[in-house]
């Protein structure tokens, strides 16, 4: 699966690395394993992925900069898939949801949990307990900002970086 990612700043999987110390038996994302995805594109092979990045970067044409926050702790209680409940940092970007649903016009959106269905966040932990989940979305945080001037395409089967594009496109 490839998707076009927004880059993370340092302070933010730092702090979600802090955050899962308080979810004993749920599975904390790794350094490297942050993600906050913008939109999945598809599978397939190298040249699947070429086609993919091509028609994103004309999409992505004349897209500006945008600001994201991080402003708290929630929790999504049956995901769509794998294990319950997903503990993430909420983010807020308008910027971001209105690129989200540029990309839903060329990109068939994935059911359930793209479209109108997305909700911009970065995974902290998978499992473990609903109260533990609900505990820590009690939580206030200080808010994380930052302006996304690039964006990542990501391969998530080899688990790296395939491209870049830099904003405004």
């Amino acid at each position: 699966m490839y998707s076009l990612n927004v880059p993370l700043p340092g302070d933010v999987p730092a702090l979600a690395t802090e955050l899962a110390r308080a979810l004993p038996g749920a599975r904390a994302r790794t350094r490297g394993e942050h993600t906050l995805v913008a939109k999945r594109l598809g599978t397939g092979g190298r040249g699947a992925f070429q086609r993919q990045a091509a028609r994103a970067r004309d999409v992505l044409a004349g897209a500006p900069v945008f600001e994201v926050r991080v402003a708290g702790v929630d929790y999504f209680p049956d995901p769509e898939t794998g294990a319950a409940p997903v503990v993430y940092l909420a983010v807020e970007s308008p910027g971001l949801d209105a690129l989200h649903a540029r990309l839903c016009e060329a990109f068939d959106p994935v059911d359930g949990i793209e479209g109108e269905a997305y909700a911009p966040h970065v995974t902290i932990a998978r499992g473990g307990s609903v109260d533990a989940a609900e505990r820590l979305a009690a939580r206030d945080i200080a808010p994380i900002e930052w302006t996304v001037t690039e964006l990542h395409f990501w391969d998530a089967e080899r688990g790296q970086r395939a491209g870049t594009v830099s904003l405004p496109a």
